[in-house]
Protein backbone atom coordinates (compact mmCIF):
# COMPACT_ATOMS: atom_id res chain seq x y z
CA UNK A 1 0.00 0.00 0.00
CA UNK A 2 1.14 3.54 -0.76
CA UNK A 3 1.06 6.02 2.13
CA UNK A 4 -1.79 8.46 1.30
CA UNK A 5 0.01 11.29 3.17
CA UNK A 6 3.58 10.89 1.88
CA UNK A 7 3.05 8.85 -1.27
CA UNK A 8 5.44 6.24 -2.65
CA UNK A 9 8.97 6.34 -1.13
CA UNK A 10 10.54 6.46 -4.62
CA UNK A 11 8.00 8.89 -6.10
CA UNK A 12 10.60 11.39 -7.40
CA UNK A 13 12.64 8.68 -9.13
CA UNK A 14 9.39 7.40 -10.62
CA UNK A 15 8.59 10.95 -11.80
CA UNK A 16 11.96 11.07 -13.60
CA UNK A 17 11.26 7.74 -15.31
CA UNK A 18 7.75 8.81 -16.33
CA UNK A 19 9.12 12.08 -17.78
CA UNK A 20 11.69 10.11 -19.79
CA UNK A 21 8.91 7.94 -21.26
CA UNK A 22 6.86 11.06 -21.92
CA UNK A 23 9.69 12.77 -23.79
CA UNK A 24 10.07 9.67 -25.97
CA UNK A 25 6.48 9.71 -27.21
CA UNK A 26 6.16 13.52 -27.49
CA UNK A 27 9.48 13.77 -29.33
CA UNK A 28 8.14 11.07 -31.64
CA UNK A 29 6.02 13.79 -33.22
CA UNK A 30 8.52 16.63 -33.34
CA UNK A 31 11.83 14.85 -34.02
CA UNK A 32 10.58 13.94 -37.47
CA UNK A 33 10.10 17.62 -38.34
CA UNK A 34 13.84 18.27 -38.35
CA UNK A 35 14.33 15.28 -40.69
CA UNK A 36 11.70 16.39 -43.23
CA UNK A 37 14.21 18.01 -45.65
CA UNK A 38 16.38 14.86 -45.59
CA UNK A 39 13.34 12.61 -46.11
CA UNK A 40 12.13 14.79 -48.99
CA UNK A 41 15.56 14.48 -50.62
CA UNK A 42 15.72 10.71 -50.14
CA UNK A 43 12.11 9.47 -50.56
CA UNK A 44 10.61 12.29 -52.68
CA UNK A 45 7.21 12.45 -50.93
CA UNK A 46 4.54 14.90 -52.14
CA UNK A 47 3.43 17.69 -49.79
CA UNK A 48 0.37 15.59 -48.88
CA UNK A 49 2.52 12.52 -48.17
CA UNK A 50 4.84 14.71 -46.10
CA UNK A 51 1.94 15.82 -43.90
CA UNK A 52 0.79 12.21 -43.54
CA UNK A 53 4.30 11.05 -42.61
CA UNK A 54 4.16 13.49 -39.70
CA UNK A 55 0.48 13.08 -38.87
CA UNK A 56 0.12 9.27 -39.11
CA UNK A 57 1.83 8.86 -35.75
CA UNK A 58 -0.13 11.65 -34.06
CA UNK A 59 -3.44 10.44 -35.50
CA UNK A 60 -3.08 6.80 -34.41
CA UNK A 61 -1.68 8.02 -31.10
CA UNK A 62 -4.72 10.26 -30.53
CA UNK A 63 -7.25 7.73 -31.76
CA UNK A 64 -6.06 4.96 -29.44
CA UNK A 65 -5.34 6.97 -26.29
CA UNK A 66 -8.77 6.50 -24.74
CA UNK A 67 -9.00 2.72 -25.26
CA UNK A 68 -5.33 2.39 -24.28
CA UNK A 69 -6.02 4.29 -21.04
CA UNK A 70 -8.95 1.97 -20.37
CA UNK A 71 -6.72 -1.07 -20.98
CA UNK A 72 -4.21 0.26 -18.46
CA UNK A 73 -6.98 0.89 -15.93
CA UNK A 74 -8.31 -2.63 -16.33
CA UNK A 75 -5.20 -4.79 -16.71
CA UNK A 76 -2.57 -2.69 -14.92
CA UNK A 77 -0.83 0.56 -15.85
CA UNK A 78 2.70 -0.79 -15.38
CA UNK A 79 2.03 -3.63 -17.81
CA UNK A 80 0.47 -1.22 -20.33
CA UNK A 81 3.52 1.04 -20.06
CA UNK A 82 5.99 -1.80 -20.64
CA UNK A 83 3.96 -3.20 -23.55
CA UNK A 84 3.72 0.26 -25.09
CA UNK A 85 7.47 0.81 -24.88
CA UNK A 86 8.07 -2.50 -26.65
CA UNK A 87 5.66 -1.68 -29.48
CA UNK A 88 7.06 1.84 -29.76
CA UNK A 89 10.62 0.53 -30.09
CA UNK A 90 9.57 -2.05 -32.71
CA UNK A 91 7.82 0.64 -34.76
CA UNK A 92 10.90 2.86 -34.45
CA UNK A 93 13.09 0.16 -35.97
CA UNK A 94 10.62 -0.30 -38.83
CA UNK A 95 10.45 3.46 -39.45
CA UNK A 96 14.24 3.73 -39.46
CA UNK A 97 14.53 1.53 -42.54
CA UNK A 98 11.36 2.44 -44.48
CA UNK A 99 12.15 2.60 -48.19
CA UNK A 100 9.27 4.71 -49.53
CA UNK A 101 6.73 7.27 -48.25
CA UNK A 102 3.87 4.77 -47.93
CA UNK A 103 5.94 2.38 -45.85
CA UNK A 104 7.12 5.21 -43.63
CA UNK A 105 3.53 6.39 -43.09
CA UNK A 106 2.46 2.87 -42.03
CA UNK A 107 5.52 2.40 -39.80
CA UNK A 108 4.92 5.75 -38.13
CA UNK A 109 1.36 4.73 -37.46
CA UNK A 110 2.59 1.57 -35.73
CA UNK A 111 4.71 3.71 -33.40
CA UNK A 112 1.52 5.54 -32.46
CA UNK A 113 0.02 2.30 -31.12
CA UNK A 114 2.84 1.94 -28.60
CA UNK A 115 2.78 5.62 -27.70
CA UNK A 116 -0.94 5.42 -26.94
CA UNK A 117 -0.25 2.78 -24.29
CA UNK A 118 2.67 4.72 -22.81
CA UNK A 119 1.37 8.26 -22.36
CA UNK A 120 -1.80 7.77 -20.27
CA UNK A 121 0.01 5.24 -18.08
CA UNK A 122 2.68 7.81 -17.15
CA UNK A 123 0.20 10.32 -15.74
CA UNK A 124 -1.98 7.64 -14.12
CA UNK A 125 1.06 6.24 -12.31
CA UNK A 126 2.01 9.72 -11.06
CA UNK A 127 -1.49 10.27 -9.71
CA UNK A 128 -1.15 6.91 -7.94
CA UNK A 129 2.29 7.42 -6.35
CA UNK A 130 2.01 11.09 -5.32
CA UNK A 131 -0.18 12.27 -2.44
CA UNK A 132 -2.84 14.87 -3.13
CA UNK A 133 -0.70 17.58 -1.50
CA UNK A 134 2.13 17.11 -4.04
CA UNK A 135 0.15 16.00 -7.06
CA UNK A 136 -0.16 19.47 -8.64
CA UNK A 137 3.62 19.95 -8.48
CA UNK A 138 4.24 16.52 -10.05
CA UNK A 139 1.74 17.26 -12.82
CA UNK A 140 3.44 20.62 -13.42
CA UNK A 141 6.83 18.94 -13.89
CA UNK A 142 5.22 16.29 -16.11
CA UNK A 143 3.51 19.04 -18.15
CA UNK A 144 6.77 20.94 -18.53
CA UNK A 145 8.48 17.93 -20.03
CA UNK A 146 5.43 17.24 -22.20
CA UNK A 147 5.90 20.65 -23.79
CA UNK A 148 9.69 20.62 -23.75
CA UNK A 149 9.72 17.15 -25.28
CA UNK A 150 8.71 18.63 -28.61
CA UNK A 151 11.74 20.93 -28.67
CA UNK A 152 14.03 18.27 -27.19
CA UNK A 153 13.07 15.96 -30.06
CA UNK A 154 14.01 18.61 -32.60
CA UNK A 155 17.33 19.36 -30.89
CA UNK A 156 18.27 15.69 -30.54
CA UNK A 157 17.18 14.95 -34.09
CA UNK A 158 19.34 17.76 -35.44
CA UNK A 159 22.39 16.40 -33.64
CA UNK A 160 21.78 12.90 -34.99
CA UNK A 161 21.30 14.09 -38.57
CA UNK A 162 24.65 15.83 -38.45
CA UNK A 163 26.29 12.37 -38.30
CA UNK A 164 23.73 9.72 -39.30
CA UNK A 165 20.92 9.13 -41.81
CA UNK A 166 17.37 10.39 -41.29
CA UNK A 167 16.26 7.05 -39.84
CA UNK A 168 18.46 7.68 -36.79
CA UNK A 169 15.82 10.07 -35.37
CA UNK A 170 13.65 6.97 -34.93
CA UNK A 171 16.31 4.38 -34.05
CA UNK A 172 17.62 6.39 -31.09
CA UNK A 173 14.35 5.58 -29.32
CA UNK A 174 15.21 1.89 -29.11
CA UNK A 175 18.03 1.96 -26.50
CA UNK A 176 16.27 4.71 -24.50
CA UNK A 177 13.06 2.64 -24.39
CA UNK A 178 15.05 -0.44 -23.28
CA UNK A 179 16.67 1.41 -20.35
CA UNK A 180 13.35 2.97 -19.35
CA UNK A 181 11.65 -0.45 -19.42
CA UNK A 182 14.32 -1.91 -17.12
CA UNK A 183 13.90 0.92 -14.59
CA UNK A 184 10.11 0.58 -14.72
CA UNK A 185 10.32 -3.15 -14.06
CA UNK A 186 12.53 -2.52 -11.02
CA UNK A 187 11.05 0.63 -9.44
CA UNK A 188 7.48 1.34 -10.55
CA UNK A 189 4.52 -0.20 -8.67
CA UNK A 190 1.53 -1.49 -10.57
CA UNK A 191 -1.95 -0.05 -10.18
CA UNK A 192 -5.36 -0.42 -11.76
CA UNK A 193 -8.93 0.76 -11.44
CA UNK A 194 -10.47 -1.23 -8.57
CA UNK A 195 -13.72 -1.41 -10.51
CA UNK A 196 -13.21 -3.74 -13.49
CA UNK A 197 -15.26 -2.55 -16.46
CA UNK A 198 -15.56 -4.05 -19.93
CA UNK A 199 -13.74 -2.40 -22.81
CA UNK A 200 -15.57 -0.40 -25.48
CA UNK A 201 -14.37 -1.61 -28.91
CA UNK A 202 -17.28 -0.06 -30.85
CA UNK A 203 -16.67 3.37 -29.32
CA UNK A 204 -12.96 3.00 -30.08
CA UNK A 205 -13.60 2.24 -33.76
CA UNK A 206 -16.10 5.10 -34.15
CA UNK A 207 -13.70 7.63 -32.61
CA UNK A 208 -10.69 6.49 -34.67
CA UNK A 209 -12.61 6.62 -37.96
CA UNK A 210 -14.13 9.99 -37.08
CA UNK A 211 -10.81 11.60 -36.15
CA UNK A 212 -9.06 10.02 -39.13
CA UNK A 213 -11.69 11.34 -41.54
CA UNK A 214 -11.43 14.82 -40.03
CA UNK A 215 -7.64 15.01 -40.41
CA UNK A 216 -7.85 13.46 -43.89
CA UNK A 217 -10.37 16.11 -44.93
CA UNK A 218 -8.17 18.95 -43.67
CA UNK A 219 -5.04 17.66 -45.41
CA UNK A 220 -6.73 16.71 -48.68
CA UNK A 221 -8.81 19.90 -48.68
CA UNK A 222 -5.66 21.98 -48.74
CA UNK A 223 -4.30 19.91 -51.62
CA UNK A 224 -7.35 19.27 -53.81
CA UNK A 225 -9.50 22.23 -52.74
CA UNK A 226 -11.97 22.59 -49.88
CA UNK A 227 -14.91 22.05 -52.21
CA UNK A 228 -13.50 18.89 -53.78
CA UNK A 229 -15.54 15.72 -53.51
CA UNK A 230 -12.78 13.99 -51.55
CA UNK A 231 -12.54 16.71 -48.90
CA UNK A 232 -16.30 17.19 -48.57
CA UNK A 233 -16.84 13.43 -48.34
CA UNK A 234 -14.20 13.18 -45.61
CA UNK A 235 -15.81 15.96 -43.56
CA UNK A 236 -19.24 14.37 -43.92
CA UNK A 237 -17.82 11.02 -42.82
CA UNK A 238 -16.09 12.71 -39.85
CA UNK A 239 -19.36 14.36 -38.77
CA UNK A 240 -21.31 11.10 -39.10
CA UNK A 241 -18.84 8.94 -37.18
CA UNK A 242 -18.11 11.49 -34.44
CA UNK A 243 -21.85 12.11 -33.97
CA UNK A 244 -22.34 8.35 -33.89
CA UNK A 245 -19.56 8.08 -31.30
CA UNK A 246 -21.29 10.60 -29.00
CA UNK A 247 -24.70 8.94 -29.37
CA UNK A 248 -23.28 5.48 -28.76
CA UNK A 249 -21.29 6.57 -25.71
CA UNK A 250 -24.41 8.13 -24.20
CA UNK A 251 -26.32 4.85 -24.53
CA UNK A 252 -23.75 2.18 -23.69
CA UNK A 253 -23.53 1.06 -20.06
CA UNK A 254 -19.74 1.35 -19.81
CA UNK A 255 -18.57 4.06 -22.25
CA UNK A 256 -14.94 4.62 -23.16
CA UNK A 257 -15.53 8.37 -22.77
CA UNK A 258 -18.81 9.46 -21.25
CA UNK A 259 -19.88 12.71 -22.98
CA UNK A 260 -21.60 13.70 -19.72
CA UNK A 261 -18.14 14.46 -18.33
CA UNK A 262 -18.11 17.60 -20.45
CA UNK A 263 -21.02 19.04 -18.49
CA UNK A 264 -18.42 19.76 -15.80
CA UNK A 265 -17.04 23.09 -17.00
CA UNK A 266 -13.48 22.78 -15.61
CA UNK A 267 -13.18 19.38 -17.30
CA UNK A 268 -14.57 20.64 -20.62
CA UNK A 269 -12.62 23.91 -20.73
CA UNK A 270 -9.43 22.28 -19.45
CA UNK A 271 -9.72 19.87 -22.37
CA UNK A 272 -10.29 22.76 -24.78
CA UNK A 273 -7.26 24.59 -23.40
CA UNK A 274 -4.85 21.68 -23.90
CA UNK A 275 -6.25 20.96 -27.38
CA UNK A 276 -5.80 24.54 -28.56
CA UNK A 277 -2.35 24.90 -27.05
CA UNK A 278 -0.99 21.75 -28.67
CA UNK A 279 -2.75 22.54 -31.95
CA UNK A 280 -0.82 25.76 -32.43
CA UNK A 281 2.42 24.49 -30.89
CA UNK A 282 2.84 21.36 -33.02
CA UNK A 283 1.92 23.38 -36.07
CA UNK A 284 4.70 25.75 -34.97
CA UNK A 285 7.23 22.91 -34.67
CA UNK A 286 6.29 21.62 -38.14
CA UNK A 287 6.78 25.04 -39.72
CA UNK A 288 9.72 26.52 -37.81
CA UNK A 289 12.10 23.62 -38.51
CA UNK A 290 11.49 24.07 -42.24
CA UNK A 291 11.95 27.85 -41.86
CA UNK A 292 15.38 27.35 -40.29
CA UNK A 293 16.49 24.82 -42.92
CA UNK A 294 14.78 25.77 -46.18
CA UNK A 295 14.22 29.46 -45.44
CA UNK A 296 17.54 30.34 -43.81
CA UNK A 297 19.72 27.48 -45.02
CA UNK A 298 20.79 26.07 -41.65
CA UNK A 299 21.95 22.49 -41.17
CA UNK A 300 19.75 20.10 -39.13
CA UNK A 301 22.05 20.49 -36.11
CA UNK A 302 22.04 24.27 -36.34
CA UNK A 303 18.25 24.29 -36.74
CA UNK A 304 17.86 21.98 -33.74
CA UNK A 305 20.13 24.07 -31.51
CA UNK A 306 18.02 27.10 -32.36
CA UNK A 307 15.12 25.43 -30.53
CA UNK A 308 17.00 25.41 -27.20
CA UNK A 309 15.35 28.63 -25.89
CA UNK A 310 11.94 27.00 -26.20
CA UNK A 311 12.94 23.81 -24.36
CA UNK A 312 14.78 25.64 -21.57
CA UNK A 313 11.91 28.08 -21.05
CA UNK A 314 9.42 25.22 -20.74
CA UNK A 315 11.54 23.36 -18.20
CA UNK A 316 12.18 26.49 -16.11
CA UNK A 317 8.68 27.99 -16.15
CA UNK A 318 6.42 24.91 -15.86
CA UNK A 319 7.39 23.98 -12.24
CA UNK A 320 6.59 27.56 -11.18
CA UNK A 321 3.17 27.58 -12.84
CA UNK A 322 1.23 26.07 -9.90
CA UNK A 323 2.16 29.13 -7.80
CA UNK A 324 0.65 31.40 -10.43
CA UNK A 325 -2.45 29.22 -10.52
CA UNK A 326 -2.76 29.56 -6.74
CA UNK A 327 -2.71 33.35 -7.08
CA UNK A 328 -4.84 33.74 -10.21
CA UNK A 329 -6.84 30.53 -10.09
CA UNK A 330 -6.92 28.05 -12.96
CA UNK A 331 -9.08 30.41 -15.02
CA UNK A 332 -6.58 33.26 -14.71
CA UNK A 333 -3.53 31.08 -15.32
CA UNK A 334 -5.07 29.56 -18.45
CA UNK A 335 -6.13 32.96 -19.84
CA UNK A 336 -2.70 34.49 -19.16
CA UNK A 337 -0.94 31.52 -20.74
CA UNK A 338 -3.08 31.67 -23.88
CA UNK A 339 -2.50 35.42 -24.10
CA UNK A 340 1.29 35.12 -23.85
CA UNK A 341 1.23 32.32 -26.41
CA UNK A 342 -0.84 34.46 -28.80
CA UNK A 343 1.66 37.30 -28.34
CA UNK A 344 4.47 34.97 -29.36
CA UNK A 345 2.62 34.03 -32.55
CA UNK A 346 2.00 37.71 -33.24
CA UNK A 347 5.77 38.26 -33.23
CA UNK A 348 6.28 35.25 -35.52
CA UNK A 349 3.61 36.62 -37.87
CA UNK A 350 6.10 39.31 -38.94
CA UNK A 351 9.23 37.14 -39.20
CA UNK A 352 10.90 37.17 -42.62
CA UNK A 353 13.91 35.59 -44.28
CA UNK A 354 16.33 38.20 -42.89
CA UNK A 355 14.80 38.58 -39.43
CA UNK A 356 17.33 38.49 -36.59
CA UNK A 357 17.40 35.21 -34.68
CA UNK A 358 17.01 37.23 -31.47
CA UNK A 359 13.49 38.18 -32.57
CA UNK A 360 12.68 34.50 -33.09
CA UNK A 361 14.15 33.74 -29.64
CA UNK A 362 11.81 36.31 -28.07
CA UNK A 363 8.87 34.68 -29.84
CA UNK A 364 9.91 31.18 -28.71
CA UNK A 365 10.32 32.30 -25.09
CA UNK A 366 6.84 33.82 -25.20
CA UNK A 367 5.38 30.65 -26.74
CA UNK A 368 7.07 28.38 -24.19
CA UNK A 369 6.18 30.63 -21.24
CA UNK A 370 2.55 30.77 -22.30
CA UNK A 371 2.37 27.03 -22.81
CA UNK A 372 4.17 26.25 -19.53
CA UNK A 373 1.78 28.57 -17.68
CA UNK A 374 -1.46 27.12 -19.02
CA UNK A 375 -0.61 23.42 -19.29
CA UNK A 376 -0.41 22.54 -15.58
CA UNK A 377 -3.63 24.45 -14.86
CA UNK A 378 -5.40 22.82 -17.81
CA UNK A 379 -4.16 19.33 -16.93
CA UNK A 380 -5.04 19.79 -13.26
CA UNK A 381 -8.53 20.99 -14.27
CA UNK A 382 -9.06 17.73 -16.16
CA UNK A 383 -7.53 15.31 -13.66
CA UNK A 384 -8.95 16.96 -10.52
CA UNK A 385 -12.46 16.90 -11.99
CA UNK A 386 -12.60 13.10 -11.61
CA UNK A 387 -12.42 10.79 -8.58
CA UNK A 388 -9.02 9.04 -8.02
CA UNK A 389 -10.43 5.71 -9.20
CA UNK A 390 -10.83 7.26 -12.66
CA UNK A 391 -7.22 8.42 -12.93
CA UNK A 392 -6.80 6.47 -16.16
CA UNK A 393 -9.81 8.16 -17.77
CA UNK A 394 -8.61 11.61 -16.69
CA UNK A 395 -5.05 11.08 -17.90
CA UNK A 396 -6.25 9.53 -21.16
CA UNK A 397 -8.54 12.50 -21.84
CA UNK A 398 -5.71 14.87 -20.95
CA UNK A 399 -3.37 13.04 -23.32
CA UNK A 400 -6.00 12.70 -26.04
CA UNK A 401 -6.57 16.45 -26.09
CA UNK A 402 -2.82 16.93 -26.58
CA UNK A 403 -2.51 14.47 -29.43
CA UNK A 404 -5.76 15.45 -31.15
CA UNK A 405 -4.57 19.04 -30.91
CA UNK A 406 -1.15 18.08 -32.28
CA UNK A 407 -2.59 16.11 -35.19
CA UNK A 408 -5.02 18.90 -36.06
CA UNK A 409 -2.32 21.54 -35.69
CA UNK A 410 0.01 19.81 -38.15
CA UNK A 411 -2.91 19.33 -40.54
CA UNK A 412 -4.41 22.83 -40.19
CA UNK A 413 -1.27 24.99 -39.99
CA UNK A 414 0.60 22.71 -42.40
CA UNK A 415 -2.24 23.02 -44.90
CA UNK A 416 -2.32 26.82 -44.49
CA UNK A 417 1.44 26.90 -45.02
CA UNK A 418 1.07 24.86 -48.22
CA UNK A 419 -1.85 26.98 -49.46
CA UNK A 420 -0.08 30.28 -48.85
CA UNK A 421 3.09 28.96 -50.47
CA UNK A 422 1.23 27.65 -53.50
CA UNK A 423 -0.67 30.89 -54.09
CA UNK A 424 2.57 32.89 -54.21
CA UNK A 425 4.91 30.50 -56.03
CA UNK A 426 2.52 30.06 -58.97
CA UNK A 427 3.66 33.44 -60.30
CA UNK A 428 7.24 32.14 -60.62
CA UNK A 429 6.71 28.76 -62.30
CA UNK A 430 5.27 29.87 -65.65
CA UNK A 431 8.49 29.19 -67.57
CA UNK A 432 8.97 25.68 -66.19
CA UNK A 433 7.88 22.45 -67.83
CA UNK A 434 4.47 21.27 -66.51
CA UNK A 435 5.91 18.43 -64.40
CA UNK A 436 8.62 20.67 -62.94
CA UNK A 437 6.09 23.43 -62.24
CA UNK A 438 3.79 20.99 -60.45
CA UNK A 439 6.68 19.73 -58.31
CA UNK A 440 7.82 23.26 -57.46
CA UNK A 441 4.28 24.29 -56.51
CA UNK A 442 3.84 21.24 -54.27
CA UNK A 443 6.16 22.61 -51.59
CA UNK A 444 9.44 24.36 -50.96
CA UNK A 445 11.28 21.03 -50.91
CA UNK A 446 9.99 20.36 -54.42
CA UNK A 447 11.15 23.79 -55.58
CA UNK A 448 14.64 23.07 -54.27
CA UNK A 449 14.68 19.74 -56.13
CA UNK A 450 13.58 21.43 -59.36
CA UNK A 451 16.31 24.03 -58.98
CA UNK A 452 18.90 21.29 -58.42
CA UNK A 453 17.72 19.06 -61.28
CA UNK A 454 17.14 21.76 -63.91
CA UNK A 455 19.63 24.42 -62.87
CA UNK A 456 16.81 26.94 -62.39
CA UNK A 457 18.50 28.57 -59.41
CA UNK A 458 16.37 31.67 -59.92
CA UNK A 459 13.50 29.66 -58.42
CA UNK A 460 15.11 29.46 -54.96
CA UNK A 461 14.46 33.02 -53.79
CA UNK A 462 10.80 33.10 -54.93
CA UNK A 463 10.27 29.73 -53.22
CA UNK A 464 11.66 31.08 -49.97
CA UNK A 465 9.50 34.20 -50.20
CA UNK A 466 6.46 32.04 -50.93
CA UNK A 467 7.26 29.93 -47.89
CA UNK A 468 7.32 33.07 -45.73
CA UNK A 469 3.89 34.04 -47.09
CA UNK A 470 2.52 30.63 -46.14
CA UNK A 471 4.17 30.79 -42.73
CA UNK A 472 2.70 34.23 -42.07
CA UNK A 473 -0.78 32.99 -42.97
CA UNK A 474 -0.47 29.97 -40.67
CA UNK A 475 0.78 32.01 -37.71
CA UNK A 476 -1.93 34.65 -38.23
CA UNK A 477 -4.53 31.91 -37.86
CA UNK A 478 -2.71 30.67 -34.73
CA UNK A 479 -3.12 34.14 -33.19
CA UNK A 480 -6.83 34.13 -34.03
CA UNK A 481 -7.31 30.67 -32.53
CA UNK A 482 -5.64 31.82 -29.30
CA UNK A 483 -7.79 34.93 -29.00
CA UNK A 484 -11.00 32.94 -29.49
CA UNK A 485 -9.86 30.46 -26.83
CA UNK A 486 -9.15 33.29 -24.36
CA UNK A 487 -12.66 34.67 -24.85
CA UNK A 488 -14.20 31.24 -24.24
CA UNK A 489 -12.16 30.72 -21.05
CA UNK A 490 -12.95 34.17 -19.63
CA UNK A 491 -16.66 33.73 -20.31
CA UNK A 492 -17.11 30.08 -19.38
CA UNK A 493 -14.52 29.00 -16.79
CA UNK A 494 -15.56 29.42 -13.13
CA UNK A 495 -13.75 32.16 -11.22
CA UNK A 496 -11.26 31.38 -8.48
CA UNK A 497 -13.07 30.03 -5.43
CA UNK A 498 -16.18 29.12 -7.41
CA UNK A 499 -14.91 25.92 -9.07
CA UNK A 500 -17.22 22.93 -8.51
CA UNK A 501 -15.96 19.87 -6.57
CA UNK A 502 -14.77 16.70 -8.40
CA UNK A 503 -17.41 14.62 -10.07
CA UNK A 504 -18.52 11.31 -8.64
CA UNK A 505 -19.75 8.32 -10.61
CA UNK A 506 -23.33 9.03 -9.54
CA UNK A 507 -23.07 12.57 -10.90
CA UNK A 508 -21.43 11.42 -14.12
CA UNK A 509 -24.11 8.83 -14.77
CA UNK A 510 -27.06 11.06 -13.80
Amino acid sequence: MIDPVNGHPRKWQILAIMCTCLILVVAGVSSLNIAIPSIIEDLNPSSTETLWIVDAYALVFAGLLLPAGAIGDRYGRKGALLTGLGLFAAGAIWSSYAGDPTMLIIARGSMGIGAALVMPATLSILVHVFPVSERAKAIAVWSGFAGAGGAIGIIGGGALLEVFWWGSVFFINVPIAAVAALLIALLVPTSRDPEIRPLDPIGSVLSIIGLGALVFGIIEGGEAGWGSGLAVGAFIAAAVFLFGFVRYELRVEYPMLDPRLFRHRPFALGSLTITVSFLVMFGFFFIITQYFQFGQGHSPLSAGVRMLPFALSMIVVAPQAPRLAQVLGKRGAIAVGLGVQALGFTVLRFVGLDTSYLIVVVAMILLATGMATLMPAGSEAIVSSLPPSKAGVGSAVNDTTREVGGALGIAVLGTLLASGYRNTIEDSTGDLAPEAAELAEDGIGGAFRVAEQTGAVELIDPAREAFIDGMSLAFSVAVLIGLVAIAIILIGYPRKGAEPPPMEDAVIRA
